[in-house]
């Protein structure tokens, strides 16, 4: 059992604490280093965006980020809790945990309704019925502006609607942090902008600590800080958008790699 210090300290720390974090993997003969030494800290209830042209690791950190992967060498804590020693069974735990995961392609099921994809990651959990299940999956639609489309198929709804979908999905075991992978790049720019706004109010209302990785510097803008990330490091950590857009001008060359 942890002492009251061991509490105090605990809870002051950041949510997310990342020291010389590096990620090498093999590529045929080469090796491909994918971060480069990364150190990163991010606030409970801070939105922030992690922002990098194709190459730049910015997908190899999300992956790190969200327990999906485990760093080469180096520290990743989490709520206070070790990341890198643990197994692959213990970070899925943390995941269901802590992290919900939207996506640019939704990864909803085609023949269910949107009330039963969002109630989908409810049936792991012990000790819900049914109608508990039911009951939350609901309140979420309500509360992303969907409470006239739950009986409604993928099939049946706009993208905008689908993705919303996808977000009160990622919502429905209560996690501290929401992680988006270009959650905006199959979308139009009109449709874009309200699922960007649906992040931010998230992040105000309910104080949800928000993730996204993106190489679109209007999604970016629309964070409270900008995480600027080249060949694996980061290059710029800012609140002044600007400076992110100046570093993103300025690293802009084209590079020949798939994003890492």
């Amino acid at each position: 059992m942890a002492t009251p210090a061991q509490e105090t300290q605990r809870i002051a720390s950041p949510l997310i604490s990342i020291r010389e974090v590096r990620k090498s993997y093999q590529l045929e003969e080469i090796q491909v280093d994918a971060l480069r030494g990364v150190d990163l800290e991010i606030e409970s209830g801070e939105f922030v965006a992690l922002v990098g042209a194709s190459g730049s690791g910015k997908s190899t950190l999300m992956n790190t980020l969200g327990c999906l992967d485990r760093p080469t060498s180096g520290s990743y804590r989490l709520a206070g809790h070790e990341i890198v020693t643990m197994n692959r069974d213990q970070r899925a735990k943390i995941r269901n945990q802590q992290i919900g995961f939207v996506f640019q392609n939704f990864n909803l099921l085609n023949r269910t309704s949107a009330l039963e994809n969002v109630e989908l990651p409810l049936l792991y959990q012990q000790g819900m019925t049914r109608s508990q299940r039911r009951e939350r999956a609901s309140n979420l639609l309500d509360r992303v502006g969907l409470g006239d489309r739950k009986s409604h198929h993928p099939g049946q709804l706009s993208g905008g609607q689908q993705q919303r979908v996808a977000v009160a999905r990622a919502l429905v075991n209560e996690p501290s942090i929401l992680l988006g992978d270009e959650p905006t790049g199959n979308l139009d720019s009109k449709t874009s902008r309200d699922v960007i706004q649906l992040f931010g109010e998230l992040n105000e209302r309910d104080a949800i600590t928000i993730i996204l990785v993106t190489h679109d510097p209007e999604v970016a803008r629309a964070a409270k800080r900008q995480v600027v990330l080249r060949d694996g490091m980061i290059v710029c950590d800012t609140t002044n958008f600007r400076e992110a857009f100046e570093a993103l001008r300025i690293n802009a060359e084209p590079v020949d790699q798939e994003d890492q």
